[in-house]
């Protein structure tokens, strides 16, 4: 079969045409319908918009891996709670903006629970997703010191929350942590904290896209330096408990949840109910500001908020003239499902190891390919199996592989976008793959490799 050369932009890359899985010229259509000039290098939502276009046209379905959106059925405990709240007439209230009472007292129990970490509940804040949480902390932390306006990014990581930055007008940095595993880590990042300008650092653990976990050597690392240089740490926790290596399902047993919480007073947790508890719909989160934090005295929070307290400006200032408060009837659901978890009746984590258990299978077909996996290991110790996974192939960009891999019926994202330095690699997402799909992969794989080893 004849290859043709493809050039995009100011690349090039073989492919064979005339038989792939997708035809081309329906991708090839739609991106071009779509102004993309390059499928490689087109943002998650984009990717998306693009495969929905060509599997209505085609027929054909994807294996899709660009969205990380939960793919299990969220917990009946929280949605008959949400019922029995809404029968009960809540749904015409306006709910507290620093939320319901009971909700607090169970989220300062779960961090405790399963994190071993103390919070009184008026630093428990319920968030319109944990998306609100990091917004409205960057706009906060970055108005305590006004030496102090920039917020730190140790990467890779969710794109969105730069964007967040970007519409705030809050500048930022950012660096690779790939390089930097372990006690590296502490010349890097005191690097860029001896300037002397940063408000806050943030960072996901375990980490979107590459699904690493810091360990405790480097989570003391960023404590020690955070309290040095007295920086706001925002951990997004996104992926709650999901580092499958260890059992982190019995609340007030070890091992907890590792947390830089461990190491420094000055914290923000962010925690989602979208992945653990698999209730993204509902677009609520948890953001938990440590005790000597919220209690912090900020004077140049005044001319914003009218108050110095960075607790108080928080909920009465950002979170107030954001939106008033998180939806009622969601928040009576989440505090159900945290205290079954709380008492013991609930293993939240249990459910989630689904996706572990498919990672495991797909990066083995991917490796079985002719691919490698982009970020492997934590320090010396190889990678869990998580909700995402990277991977790389010989001779191939990110954005090239994007580009081919689209006409074989497989969609990820680049992990340029994530602030990466690895260009060469493309985060997957297991989520929505299910296991009927695994032979389609396989097949889909077997011939994108045999088509371009040569």
């Amino acid at each position: 079969m004849a290859v043709k050369i493809i050039k995009y932009k100011n690349y090039k890359f073989y492919i064979m045409r005339k038989d792939t899985p997708i035809p081309p010229d329906v991708v090839d259509k739609y991106a071009k319908q779509m102004n993309l000039d390059s499928v490689g290098k087109a943002s998650i939502r984009e990717i998306k918009r693009l495969v929905d276009l060509v599997e209505e046209e085609t027929g054909k379905r994807y294996v899709r891996m660009e969205m990380g959106i939960p793919g299990l059925k969220p917990s009946d405990i929280g949605i008959e709670a949400e019922k029995k709240a809404l029968d009960s007439g809540v749904a015409a209230i306006y709910p507290d903006i620093d939320g319901i009472p009971g909700l607090k007292k169970e989220i300062s129990r779960f961090v405790k629970n399963f994190m071993n970490i103390d919070v009184q509940p008026r630093g428990c804040i319920p968030t319109v997703g944990s998306m609100q949480g990091s917004f409205a902390t960057f706009m906060t932390a970055t108005r305590m010191d006004k030496k102090k306006d920039t917020v730190l990014f140790i990467d890779p990581g969710f794109p969105v929350h730069k964007q967040q930055c970007r519409v705030q007008g809050i500048p930022f940095d950012s660096f690779d942590v790939y390089n930097y595993r372990g006690e590296k880590l502490r010349e890097k990042l005191e690097s860029h904290l001896e300037k002397g300008n940063i408000a806050a650092l943030l960072y996901s653990n375990p980490n979107n896209p590459s699904w690493i976990c810091f360990t405790e050597t480097e989570l003391k690392i960023i404590g020690e330096l955070a309290n040095k240089y007295d920086v706001a740490v925002v951990e997004d926790l996104a992926y709650f408990a999901m580092d499958f290596r260890h059992d982190l399902s019995k609340p007030g047993k070890p091992p907890y949840q590792v947390s830089v919480a461990n190491y420094t007073d000055r914290y923000v947790l962010l925690i989602s109910s979208s992945k653990a508890f698999s209730y993204a719909g509902q677009r609520i989160g948890m953001m938990v500001i440590s005790d000597k934090l919220f209690e912090k005295e900020c004077p140049d929070l005044r001319p914003y908020y009218g108050m110095e307290q960075f607790g108080r400006a928080m909920v009465f200032g950002t979170m107030y003239a954001l939106s008033s408060g998180t939806s009622h009837t969601p928040q009576y659901g989440l505090e159900a499902m945290l205290k079954a978890a709380n008492d013991g009746e609930f293993d939240f984590v249990e459910v989630v190891k689904e996706y572990g258990a498919k990672a495991a299978i797909m990066k083995k077909l991917f490796t079985e390919n002719g691919f490698h996996i982009v970020y492997d290991k934590d320090e010396d110790k190889p990678l869990a199996d998580g909700f995402y996974f990277t991977i790389a192939y010989p001779g191939f960009s990110g954005a090239e592989l994007i580009e081919a891999l689209v006409y074989y019926g497989i969609s990820a994202i680049s992990l340029a976008i994530t602030g990466s330095e690895r260009l060469e690699g493309l985060r997957a997402c297991v989520s929505l793959v299910s296991r009927d799909q695994f032979p389609d992969l396989e097949e889909r794989l077997k011939q994108f490799h045999a088509d371009h080893s040569g």
